[in-house]
């Protein structure tokens, strides 16, 4: 009886580690609206650097003894691997949007993380996408041009800057793919995030960002604590937690979403307009995600 429950127990682990990840993206595109006005008071690298002290430091004291006792080199190597792409991430973006990419465009670039991360997967882990997975990572790439892109698109400095921030972001999902089975996900999380959070204070040092003089207003407090919690501390944790139990591809279709969040919360909180592309393109990102969950779905299963 136990062999044959298994089956029926992963499918229900995969649809609630599907479920919390769409949760996931939910969080980050709701801090979308709140980090783009907290950045015009506070130097971006400096923002993101106390965006992940506050949340190392809330996920220390809250796994302390579990640290203690799960910690080996091992895990922590791999979580300071994880770490440099999720800086690198974050990074090139930043830095792109400084050298004044339009932001939907941004977000395209960042979005092909999704088209990126099945590449790394077959080189990386061995595993090759189904034909039902590439069809809903082709289908949401096109809902993300829909919903991102307008105008003339050019390349310059900027936009391969912020390609290389969908290569860190793709690299760090196949990381995290690869690494937290292995390893325990709460000190692969804290050594990601601890790590990210010293090289931004690196960057921010480097850039010579420093605390406003008048100090940090209480808006910048409230999107530390909203991004440092929710969108870091907690977003990471349960990607590494959940993550095994699905693909680095599944998961890369699933933070699709994230823009069609930012988009529903902008329109919410600051009353941006999506227009007719917008809602097209935001339907095709769900058809992709329901299109990867067609019949040959056998990678997931071997996750």
């Amino acid at each position: 009886m136990p062999a044959r429950r298994e089956p029926a127990i992963a499918r229900i682990r995969t649809w609630h580690a599907d479920l919390l990840l769409i949760g996931v993206t939910l969080i980050w595109g709701a801090t979308f609206v709140v980090v783009q006005q907290a950045v015009s008071q506070l130097p971006p690298m400096l923002f993101l650097a106390l965006r992940f002290d506050l949340a190392t430091v809330l996920l220390v004291l809250a796994t302390l003894p579990r640290l203690l006792r799960r910690s080996t080199w091992r895990a922590w190597g791999a979580g300071a691997l994880v770490g440099c792409f999720l800086f690198a991430g974050y990074a090139f973006q930043t830095i792109g949007l400084f050298l004044h990419v339009p932001a939907g465009r941004a977000a395209f670039i960042t979005g092909l993380f999704v088209v990126l991360a099945p590449l790394i997967s077959i080189w990386w882990l061995r595993n090759p996408p189904t034909l039902a997975a590439w069809a809903g990572v082709a289908t949401a790439t096109l809902g993300l041009a829909l919903l991102s892109l307008s105008g003339e698109f050019t390349v310059h400095l900027g936009e391969l800057l912020v390609l290389l921030c969908a290569i860190s972001f793709a690299l760090h999902l196949v990381a995290v793919a690869r690494y937290s089975g292995p390893h325990d996900p709460i000190v692969l999380t804290v050594a990601q995030i601890g790590v990210a959070a010293l090289l931004n204070h690196v960057a921010a040092f480097a850039h010579g960002d420093h605390l406003p003089v008048a100090g940090i207003s209480s808006y910048v407090w409230f999107a530390l604590l909203l991004t440092g919690v929710g969108a870091t501390a907690i977003a990471y944790l349960l990607q590494n937690v959940l993550q095994p139990f699905t693909t680095a591809t599944h998961t890369a279709l699933i933070f699709t979403m994230e823009p069609v969040f930012g988009a529903l919360f902008g329109w919410l909180l600051a009353g941006e307009a999506l227009g007719l592309r917008g809602y097209l393109g935001g339907a095709l990102i769900i058809a992709g995600m329901l299109l990867a969950e067609l019949p040959g779905h056998s990678s997931r299963a071997a996750a």
